[in-house]
């Protein structure tokens, strides 16, 4: 089974500080992105949200999917892996930031397999989606961030 990519990017006037500040907070996730709730299930090993905490979010009726975070790049990258909740197979999302202009690039990109033959064309243009509207959604969060910081 061939391996499926989406990669999104997006740009804010917010520094990577605070948009690395969104990305570990999980709660704040239901604010900016495609999910309803969110729940940490297990703190990392140095407490919170740290890497190997394992962070539960809920779409609609029908998704709840498990993630662990796996990767944490101060200021640079956030990386988490899917455990449960959808029919994939090593699922890796690495969320890049990369300060610009006084501002930061958001890359947001993820790799994976389909657990059944001929269905990963669908999972990766369902998560391309997906994932287009996470990206543009941290962005404009960090973005009001920074305005009201800047009042």
């Amino acid at each position: 089974m061939a391996i499926q990519r989406v990669d999104a990017r997006a740009r804010t006037a917010a520094s990577p500080r605070v948009v690395h500040a969104l990305l570990r907070d999980g709660a704040t996730w239901p604010e900016w992105g495609t999910v309803d709730t969110f729940a940490l299930e297990r703190t990392g090993p140095d407490g919170g949200e740290s890497v190997g905490a394992i962070r539960r979010f809920r779409t609609g009726r029908l998704y709840r999917m498990r993630e662990q975070i796996v990767e944490i790049v101060p200021d640079q990258r956030f990386s988490y892996a899917l455990l449960s909740g959808l029919p994939l197979r090593g699922y890796r999302a690495d969320v890049d930031l990369t300060p610009v202009d006084g501002g930061t690039d958001i890359r947001w990109h993820s790799t994976f397999h389909a657990k059944v033959p001929g269905t990963g064309w669908i999972y990766r243009r369902a998560l391309q989606r997906v994932i287009e509207r996470f990206v543009q959604g941290l962005a404009d969060r960090a973005d009001r961030a920074t305005d009201s910081a800047a009042r």
